[in-house]
């Protein structure tokens, strides 16, 4: 039975992960359309949004991988990979 609730459990966080990285793109876009429905505005503004949804995306995927390295350097701190020389 646990294991089915550990299944439950990592597919609901990969679920919201996903949404999460989707969301900004869509909201950008969407205000996209609604402005250049509304005002007139040519299709060039799709590519702002684009751009904008993106870097809303690659800022939550940044935080979220910060928040994961931090949280397996306090679990194992010994384990943790280090970079520095010392010869």
């Amino acid at each position: 039975m646990k294991q089915w609730s550990d299944l439950i459990k990592n597919l609901a966080m990969l679920t919201q992960f996903g949404l999460s990285l989707i969301m900004p793109l869509l909201i950008c876009l969407g205000l996209c359309w609604y402005i250049a429905d509304n005002t007139g505005a040519g299709p060039w503004i799709y590519i702002i949004g684009f751009f904008f949804g993106l870097g809303g995306s690659g800022m939550f995927a940044y935080k979220t991988y910060l928040r994961v390295v931090g949280r397996s350097k306090k679990e194992n701190p010994s384990k943790g990979i280090s970079f520095n020389r010392h010869d």
